[in-house]
């Protein structure tokens, strides 16, 4: 799994010109999910993207985590993160699961990283046209992927 993860003041998902998701101060993480992603890789990353200390302090030092802040998260699926860009200008998206295999995985996803934050987490739809509004604050932007995760 790969997932960029933003600070935000504020973000949403617009869908057919419905606000589908709207969120205030927290995490807008974009997820990437590839036919090798396992349930070790979603334990993993929504217990990684919970405890990141990536949030101020009272000292403004990034020290706190979205659990320590109270903040509100919104995930959105987004297989153009698995392109592959190394052959031409059209990039080749073949790492990235076919929905059979990525939508069971996604939801779960969802489902732990909102039992790690112990609230409802909003989402986007998987494999809707979207469009994602935000506003980084920062701007802190992190690119985390499974494969290559130290324990």
């Amino acid at each position: 799994m790969k997932a960029v993860i933003q600070r935000v003041s504020k973000a949403s998902v617009t869908i057919d010109n419905k606000i589908v998701a709207s969120i205030s101060y927290g995490l807008l993480v974009l997820l990437g999910i590839s036919d090798e992603d396992t349930q070790e890789d979603i334990e993993w990353l929504s217990k990684k993207i919970a405890n990141l200390r990536i949030f101020g302090d009272e000292n403004g030092v990034m020290n706190k985590s979205i659990l320590d802040r109270d903040g509100n998260a919104i995930v959105v699926s987004q297989f153009t993160l698995h392109a592959n860009t190394k052959k031409g200008n059209r990039p080749s998206y073949i790492k990235a699961a076919k929905p059979e295999i990525a939508i069971p995985l996604y939801e779960a996803f969802v489902e732990k990283f909102q039992q790690d934050l112990g609230k409802v987490v909003q989402t986007g739809e998987f494999g809707a046209d979207m469009k994602v509004e935000l506003l980084n604050d920062g701007p802190v932007t992190i690119i985390i992927d499974t494969k290559n995760k130290e324990y």
